[in-house]
């Protein structure tokens, strides 16, 4: 009886609901990882986390992908979307391809090993695979002006890197440490997931980046392409790619993740200066890449 009515209103369902045809659902993961204020969201694991489930629910479909578009970002917030999207994908058996955008570097190229494929556009940014952290030291500026700093701690390390204070060689050397250890931790990510690498070690894992096309001779990535042609070369020219996004509430607000942002405008959120240097620090991240 439903494959009756369905046939019946065929001609004017959407084309994932008619049946017959092959559905890959899209789920798009753009933006800087982590770096999230109420009116700036960037991508985190709870921003993201239904849209995934979602995907990866959808009845019979034959990959999920990835429409991946992000300068990097928060190492750790990277690393629980990589490791989310591997958890569906083994729990409900489904490839993975992953689209690169304009760029998919540093933590936006660890989403990108998610995948069981990944694809770029010639032109695309991939790979940074590195660690970086940046501050500014604003001692003598105070001392200049006539400002004494006052600084109060129980820890000997728990005013390291304040940029109030001097510089010490110390702090450097253990901020460092910590940052070669999460290095370490990217490049056996990407060994793991991509076995068709090939070039130097101290050139793929040195920071560098490179286009699409060269990505592809490296093994960064495995061919080039865009989503729209790869899924049709894939699945044919009927296949379904519905973008899948967060549940929105009854107002049509996206529902967002614990701690999403939502919640944070309700509970008063950070201030306008907050959002300046928030765009400042976005502006300078994508800037990098010559974006």
């Amino acid at each position: 009886m439903l494959e009756r009515v369905r046939g019946f209103l065929a001609p004017i369902l959407p084309g994932r609901w008619r049946g017959g045809a092959p559905v890959v659902p899209v789920v798009r993961l753009a933006g800087i990882i982590g770096f999230t204020t109420p009116l700036r969201p960037g991508l985190t694991l709870s921003s993201v986390a239904r849209s995934l489930e979602r995907a990866f629910a959808w009845p019979n479909a034959k990959a999920v992908a990835l429409a991946i578009n992000s300068p990097g970002g928060s190492a750790v917030q990277s690393h629980l979307i990589f490791r989310r999207i591997r958890q569906l994908a083994e729990e409900k058996a489904r490839p993975v391809i992953g689209f690169m955008e304009d760029v998919a570097a540093s933590g936006g190229y660890m989403i990108a090993c998610a995948a069981d494929e990944i694809v770029c556009d010639e032109s695309s940014i991939v790979g940074s695979i590195g660690v970086v952290g940046g501050t500014f030291g604003f001692n003598r500026l105070i001392e200049k002006i006539g400002v004494e700093r006052r600084l109060y701690t129980s820890g000997e390390r728990k005013a390291m890197l304040d940029p109030f204070l001097p510089e010490k060689p110390e702090d450097v050397a253990r901020l460092k440490a910590i940052q070669q250890d999460i290095h370490e931790s990217f490049i056996a990510l990407v060994k793991s997931r991509r076995t068709t690498l090939v070039g130097p070690e101290p050139d793929l894992f040195s920071g560098e980046y490179w286009t699409g096309r060269k990505g592809v001779e490296l093994g960064l990535a495995d061919r080039i392409g865009d989503l729209r042609s790869v899924l049709r070369e894939r699945f044919g020219d009927k296949v379904a790619t519905p973008l899948v996004s967060a549940e929105r509430g009854f107002f049509g607000r996206r529902i967002p993740g614990v701690g999403g942002t939502y919640l944070g405008m309700l509970a008063g959120g950070p201030g306008f200066a907050d959002e300046i240097v928030s765009a400042i620090e976005a502006r300078a991240l994508w800037a990098r890449y010559g974006l």
